[in-house]
């Protein structure tokens, strides 16, 4: 039972993370670019149909919600974890944004918008988000005394698990490829695929709560900009 509460307190948003002066716009960067994928997605799903030159534009959008959700994702993680480590912080949240900037001008592009660069865009997907071993790592060595970062990477492990599997359903075009006009209005896989970005946001989400909780109870707390010993 004391477990089980353990458990669930470390996803809880806690109202001491307020009292601490520890920030929270950091997770609403995540829900921001979460929610703006989404709606990205949405809207390409609706107008793309209207025409040719709307269809291109529309899924060149949502090719860009996507890495606006990997880029925000980083955010929360990487600065509760590195809170008192500023310069490993400013050079982690650099370097996703410099490379997420740059998937997303090549994205734009009308010309990878063709369906024979569907592995190309997986492929920039998938490079964004494990760029993220590094600093999960390097934040895993540095709080290697706490549990509670062992349960966070276990949420991202899961996060990297959604997403691999969600994009090899886009790429090999899983089930109608088998059964071509049998999954055209519902069960293909582009559907497949959203539901397992959902459920990698949904794991990433988790796994940030439990680095808030960590970064709010540790006992070396430290103040913004001092270094964390």
């Amino acid at each position: 039972m004391q477990g089980s509460m353990v458990g669930s307190d470390i996803l809880k948003p806690s109202i001491v993370l307020i009292h601490n002066s520890i920030p929270i716009w950091p997770w609403f960067v995540f829900l921001t670019g979460a929610m703006g994928c989404l709606i990205c997605s949405s809207i390409s799903h609706l107008f793309a149909c209207h025409s040719k030159t709307f269809n291109l534009f529309f899924w060149r959008l949502d090719y860009a919600g996507i890495s606006l959700m990997i880029v925000s994702s980083f955010f929360a993680p990487i600065f509760y974890a590195f809170n008192c480590h500023p310069f490993s912080r400013l050079f982690y949240l650099s370097a996703i944004s410099t490379l997420g900037l740059l998937a997303i001008a090549t994205l734009l592009s009308p010309a990878l918008s063709a369906p024979r660069y569907r592995s190309f865009r997986a492929t920039i997907f998938l490079a964004m988000g494990f760029s993220g071993v590094i600093p999960a790592t390097h934040a895993v060595y540095l709080h290697r005394a706490d549990p509670k970062i062992l349960i966070a990477l276990v949420y991202e492990v899961a996060m990297a698990v959604f997403y691999s599997v969600g994009a090899m359903f886009y790429v090999k075009r899983i089930p109608e490829r088998w059964k071509p006009g049998a999954f055209d209005i519902a069960g293909h896989s582009h559907q497949i695929f959203h539901v397992f970005v959902v459920g990698g946001g949904l794991a990433h989400a988790a796994a940030t709560l439990v680095i808030m909780n960590l970064r709010q109870s540790s006992p070396s707390l430290c103040v913004d900009g001092a270094t964390w010993m």
